[in-house]
């Protein structure tokens, strides 16, 4: 009689929980390494073929508009998120395809104020060692003045988000943070992806109340919490549609991809981003003002 079709999934989830190897699944469910790492990648691969449409699709229009909402009521507006490349690898960055939407005229345009200034493109926090376009906001490594520490206190904060969520996916799937049992790139793109289906699945099935089963202090500190109303406003276009085709215009993709590595467009929003978070949260602010004194 064969291996049954649980004991196959039993066998490949538990690889993806605890981070074992093929051979360690031997002894609990009968099943010997080549099965079980042949079990493990048609896992992985049914997995993305039947949910990955779903749950590994671009944001909708909806959930731009609440990214930039959640960025706004903390001071960041047009901030769509937070980028932090694997140790900080910028050839990791040169080859994602994260940008190729804007580049293709494919994602919505995104126009917000700050400190009274329009600008028509979302950015992300990032660390220092990113380059500085017009895509990037970093904080300071050593800040010279209050408004510097202010802002490198609330950038730092925010961007901590993005730390905290693979906190949490590597707490879930502990084969994400060992040593790859694997060389070979498709398979480790197959694991990876799998194991960000089925969070996200987790997440759709039990809401915040997910966090709880993840003690996440072994990759990161408590996330900060920052609240607050925005005096900047942001807004998102029209609704869009994906298309894979060609760069139809080369100047015009010449010319998008020249504005999201613009520096004096960074220079420039930095600044107002600054000034920005120093009004909300400078001297006016009694606590913020007993916080500066201590960095003193």
């Amino acid at each position: 009689m064969g291996l049954s079709s649980l004991q196959k999934c039993t066998a490949a989830i538990r690889m993806l929980a605890y981070g074992m190897s093929a051979d360690a699944v031997d002894e609990y469910l009968r099943l010997g390494r080549t099965n079980a790492r042949t079990t493990l990648l048609k896992f992985t691969e049914g997995v993305i073929a039947c949910f990955g449409e779903k749950y590994l699709r671009r944001p909708t229009n909806t959930n731009l508009e609440r990214l930039l909402g959640q960025g706004e009521r903390r001071g960041f507006a047009g901030m769509i998120g937070s980028i932090d490349c694997s140790c900080n690898d910028l050839n990791v960055l040169y080859r994602s395809p994260i940008f190729d939407d804007v580049l293709h005229w494919r994602a919505p345009g995104v126009n917000f104020m700050v400190n009274g200034q329009h600008y028509s493109m979302g950015y992300y926090l990032t660390d220092g060692i990113y380059p500085q376009w017009a895509a990037f906001i970093q904080g300071f490594s050593l800040p010279q003045t209050d408004k510097q520490r202010v802002f490198a206190d609330r950038q730092a904060a925010v961007h901590k988000d993005v730390e905290f969520a693979f906190g949490v996916l590597q707490a879930r799937f502990a084969i994400i943070r060992k040593l790859s049992l694997a060389r070979d790139e498709d398979i480790l793109n197959n694991i990876m992806f799998a194991c960000i289906i089925m969070h996200n699945m987790i997440v759709e099935d039990e809401g915040e109340s997910y966090i709880q089963y993840a003690d996440t202090r072994e990759f990161i500190k408590d996330r900060p919490r920052n609240r607050g109303s925005a005096s900047a406003t942001t807004s998102v276009e029209a609704p869009f549609e994906y298309a894979n085709e060609r760069p139809f215009n080369m100047d015009q993709y010449l010319a998008r991809r020249a504005a999201i590595r613009d520096k004096p467009t960074h220079i420039s929003l930095k600044s107002d981003l600054i000034e920005h978070i120093w009004q909300r949260y400078g001297r006016n602010n009694e606590q913020q003002s007993k916080y500066l004194d201590y960095l003193r």
